[in-house]
């Protein structure tokens, strides 16, 4: 074999050496794109997972966000409801409050208006005796107060009336006046009645009257500005 024989045949296997080195190269490139195709895509996965799962967590936290803000205005709006029907409710309680202030002024009507006070009070206490304390402005009406009292005392109740005597060192608050803010500071009229011993004491003031009649009165008052279904007050 001569030279150029060995060096056809070394060119041949070099060839061939390349060719496979090549063919094995394309194989490690295919497989290592293949791989790396597939850890992309694993990794893309996992990340979208995450996000997903973060973006459910995030969505949660907003809900439950919007349901606690939403029942908080849905307190705060059923508050302002009930504080504005409170507010009607007392503004006809002042109302009222403002009109016994006017009783007084009928002397006359007043002064019946006394008897009956006192009539019922001294019945309602069930003393062999009574000390009446009243206005020191209604002093003058006490007297008449009385004797017309016990007459329809016996009227009402088919008996004499218990002997009542006039308290003269302590009266009852004077009436109000314009501007007051301090209503329970005044009285609209009205007459106390004490037992003999003072432990026992009946209030029949026309304020007390007033708010006796709110106590009992004030489903039926809520019922009627409001409806039936309206709310009561905690």
């Amino acid at each position: 074999m001569n030279d150029s024989e060995v060096e056809r045949q070394i060119d041949q296997m070099v060839r061939f050496i390349k060719q496979e080195a090549e063919e094995k190269a394309n194989e490690i490139g295919v497989s290592a794109e293949e791989e790396f195709n597939i850890e992309k895509l694993q990794l893309l996965e996992t990340e979208k997972a995450r996000i997903r799962k973060e973006y459910e967590r995030r969505e949660g936290q907003i809900d439950v966000k919007k349901k606690i803000e939403f029942s908080k205005q849905l307190n705060e709006s059923r508050l302002k409801v009930l504080q504005a029907r409170e507010n009607a409710v007392q503004t006809i309680v002042k109302e009222a409050h403002h009109t016994l202030t006017g009783i007084s002024n009928d002397k006359k009507q007043y002064k019946a208006l006394l008897a009956d006070l006192l009539a019922q009070a001294v019945y309602k206490l069930s003393e062999p005796s009574a000390l009446l304390k009243l206005r020191e402005a209604d002093l003058p009406l006490a007297d008449d107060a009385i004797s017309s009292a016990r007459q329809k005392y016996k009227q009402v109740f088919g008996s004499e009336a218990p002997g009542v005597s006039v308290d003269k060192q302590s009266f009852l608050p004077p009436g109000p006046k314009a501007g007051d803010s301090d209503e329970f500071a005044s009285c609209c009229g009205g007459v106390s009645v004490a037992s003999g011993d003072g432990k026992i004491i009946c209030a029949n003031t026309l304020d007390e009257r007033l708010r006796i009649a709110y106590e009992q009165n004030l489903p039926a008052i809520r019922a009627t500005l409001f409806g039936e279904d309206a709310p009561v007050r905690a």
